[in-house]
């Protein structure tokens, strides 16, 4: 059985459950502490998920039974859409993923519903040792939601991974399970000359190698080809930012492409 209810608190305000596939239409807007439970009968699994209907579908891995996902306000929405969690009419759903979603060759970072959190049931999930000023849109989680602008910083939809000038930064998405991958794609914050960039980072894989990657200055896409490892998680570190008078380079979006490794 697969179970979507919004929440607040101890309340349960509307709730929908279904064998295979599972639909909840909210007709309400949403007011702050209210939250999105999804529950599943099949934890370590995937799943097609929308909690959103201007975010859209993402494919996910859950590692328990349920997963609670906060619905933001204020400070914490910003980094969204404007049309994300809106109005009176939210349409969400979880179903089983297909076989043939599993098994395609994809961007295996994506998760437009990560969580701020040290730790999540949700994967993939990204966790970083430093956020500038603790700001939604400078958290880890924006460098693996899909969005490629990066043309400025701050708000929707120039969110990014802020190292708050930090050298020391780095960050890390974890897949919660072994992945087969071969090619890892960065875009770095270029809203020049604000930003800084980095000319060398770190790239260590959860198998303990690691690849140096030289860097240029672009807007464009930074593409890392590499053979074909089992790995449950990458990190970025070692950042080492442009001879340049700006203090702030930035991660706009971090992808991982591959297949699962099972």
């Amino acid at each position: 059985m697969l179970k979507i209810e919004i929440i607040n608190g101890e309340a349960i305000k509307q709730s929908e459950e279904k064998v295979n596939e599972v639909h909840l239409v909210y007709n309400t807007e949403y007011t702050e502490g209210d939250a999105i439970r999804i529950t599943v009968d099949k934890p370590n699994g995937f799943y097609m998920i929308q909690l959103d209907d201007a975010i859209r579908e993402n494919l996910v891995y859950l590692t328990d039974n349920t997963f609670t996902y906060e619905v933001p306000f204020g400070e914490k929405k910003i980094c969204h859409s404007p049309k994300s969690f809106y109005g009176n009419c939210h349409v969400l759903f979880v179903r089983y993923a297909t076989t043939e979603e599993i098994a395609q060759y994809r961007n295996l970072c994506l998760n437009k519903y990560d969580i701020n959190y040290i730790e999540s049931t949700c994967y993939p999930h990204a966790n970083a040792n430093v956020e500038t000023r603790g700001e939604s849109v400078f958290a880890a989680k924006n460098a693996i939601n899909g969005n490629r602008a990066n043309a400025s910083h701050g708000a929707w939809p120039f969110e990014s991974w802020g190292i708050n000038r930090d050298d020391n930064a780095k960050i890390k998405v974890d897949f919660g399970r072994d992945v087969l991958a071969d090619k890892l794609v960065m875009y770095t914050r270029a809203d020049f000359p604000h930003d800084n960039w980095w000319v060398q980072v770190t790239v260590t894989f959860s198998d303990e190698s690691q690849i140096v990657w030289d860097l240029e200055k672009s807007d464009s896409a930074h593409v890392l080809n590499f053979d074909k490892k089992v790995i449950r998680w990458v990190e970025l570190s070692k950042l080492i930012k442009a001879d340049d008078p700006s203090p702030f380079p930035a991660l706009t979006q971090l992808e991982v492409y591959g297949v699962e490794a099972v």
